[in-house]
């Protein structure tokens, strides 16, 4: 499990370890770190041409230091001050070792970039000069120190210019931003140097394969199928039949006992999948909303008199009432950053830019599980929970991918899962769907390729 923290805590661990320490530790385990990843991302260290990008503070010592290990090895490495106060050490060990400070003007085309230009206690945005500076190496691989520089840490957000990274090279413990989007998406590949901090709860994280294998309810030698949980949906319509065969699909891969349809599309259903029972009965959990139109709000009225965990999705979502959620079972809500913005009447614009912040005022606001969907998708519980969603591929978007997704959280919840797992488990194993299907791909192939991602995670 990947586990990211605010800055504040990261500094008061950083703090903590510092007291206990001979001065500079840290500093040289971050040091060696970056360099390390560097190399690796070069190849051949020898002969090649590194430009480092220095801000003031320790960012800026740790992309000194990194430097100087690199010249020790043979490259050609060149540093534009883009602060008057650079850490005084790591610069004399880089021109030490044979690094040079150089005007921005008068620099050659490098083989890769190092962004040290601010780290995690930077502002949102970026001053013109460094601005200027990453323009005229537009193209060239680069690699950010902790944090592309310009990127809002704690929120995800970005605000102005900022860096965007091929690779991140980051310290102690992921950052909110290494897992939130849009910020996320300018990180490239995050790699993780651990530096020993102690560190407390994470406010976000991101499931593994381990944490998902362990977190599926497996059968036992004497369940049956209404031991294992009974799916109830309600989606599709003759309009969309499409949306009712896509979600039972999923439902259908083998994560419950029985999946029960008693939508408005019972023929589609039939004739795909002989196992679906059509017709009414008692369910552990409900699934309503995808391609409903107009059966939407009865579905949902009608679902949540069951007092059993019930996922709302699409149409379902113009008929919640946040006033009633302290009467009524666990619910998972699967909104896209537009219906998002609906439930909240705000700009979808806005819920695209803090994308945590709004999945989590929904979640507070009608007492339920959040899932976001997105390149990350984010599942957000009313006590702030938070886990980022970083399987997948962009061929998931394609028409349907909802459907089977929520499909796929519904047995979850079904099968006992939580309403925070059963969102979180589902979103990481249809991403991962995805990515087995490879692409292109539509929305049937990633239904029918969940049952081979779950035997190869509890194999």
């Amino acid at each position: 499990m990947r586990r990211a923290h605010r800055v504040e805590q990261v500094r008061a661990a950083e703090a903590e370890l510092m007291g206990r320490l001979p001065e500079g530790t840290l500093m040289q385990r971050a040091a060696a770190g970056l360099a390390t990843a560097v190399a690796d991302l070069l190849g051949t260290v020898y002969g090649a041409r590194v430009l480092l990008l220095v801000g003031s503070g320790d960012n800026g010592g740790d992309t000194l230091y990194a430097g100087a290990r690199l010249a020790a090895r043979g490259a050609g490495v060149q540093a534009v001050l883009l602060s008057e106060r650079v850490h005084p050490a790591g610069l004399a060990e880089l021109r030490r070792r044979g690094g040079r400070v150089v005007d921005p003007a008068h620099v050659r085309r490098p083989d890769v970039l190092v962004d040290g230009i601010v780290g995690i206690g930077g502002c949102p945005g970026l001053r013109p000069d460094a601005a200027a500076v990453l323009a005229r190496h537009e193209g060239v691989p680069v690699v950010a120190v902790d944090v592309p520089s310009g990127v809002d840490v704690d929120t995800g957000r970005l605000d102005g210019d900022h860096v965007r990274a091929d690779l991140t090279v980051t310290f102690g413990t992921h950052k909110v931003c290494h897992l939130v989007d849009p910020a996320a998406e300018a990180c490239g590949t995050v790699h993780l140097v651990d530096i020993g901090l102690d560190l407390p709860e994470p406010v976000v994280e991101a499931l593994g394969p381990d944490d998902v294998a362990g977190l599926l309810r497996l059968p036992r030698a004497f369940d049956h199928k209404y031991t294992r949980g009974v799916l109830g949906i309600r989606t599709g319509s003759p309009g969309y039949p499409g949306a009712a065969v896509l979600g039972t699909a999923a439902a259908n891969g083998g994560l419950c006992g029985m999946v029960r349809y008693s939508g408005a599309a019972p023929e589609a259903v039939r004739a795909a999948h002989p196992e679906v029972v059509v017709g009414e009965g008692r369910v552990q959990a409900w699934l309503v909303g995808s391609g409903s139109g107009d059966d939407a709000g009865p579905g949902l009225e009608r679902a949540l008199q069951d007092d059993v965990p019930v996922l709302v999705d699409a149409d379902a979502l113009l008929h919640l009432d946040p006033a009633a959620g302290t009467e009524r079972a666990g619910l998972v809500l699967t909104p896209h950053a537009g219906e998002l913005a609906s439930l909240l009447g705000v700009d979808r614009g806005r819920v695209e830019a803090d994308q945590l912040r709004y999945a989590r005022e929904a979640a507070q606001r009608y007492d339920a599980v959040v899932l976001l969907k997105g390149r990350h998708t984010l599942t957000v519980a009313p006590d702030g929970r938070a886990r980022a969603t970083t399987t997948g591929n962009a061929w998931l978007a394609v028409a349907g991918s909802g459907d089977v997704l929520g499909g796929l959280v519904g047995a979850l919840l079904a099968s006992g899962l939580g309403p925070f797992d059963a969102a979180s488990v589902g979103s990481w194993l249809h991403g991962a769907a995805a990515t087995y299907a490879g692409g292109p791909l539509n929305a049937s192939q990633v239904a029918r390729a969940i049952p081979s991602v779950v035997r190869a995670l509890v194999r």
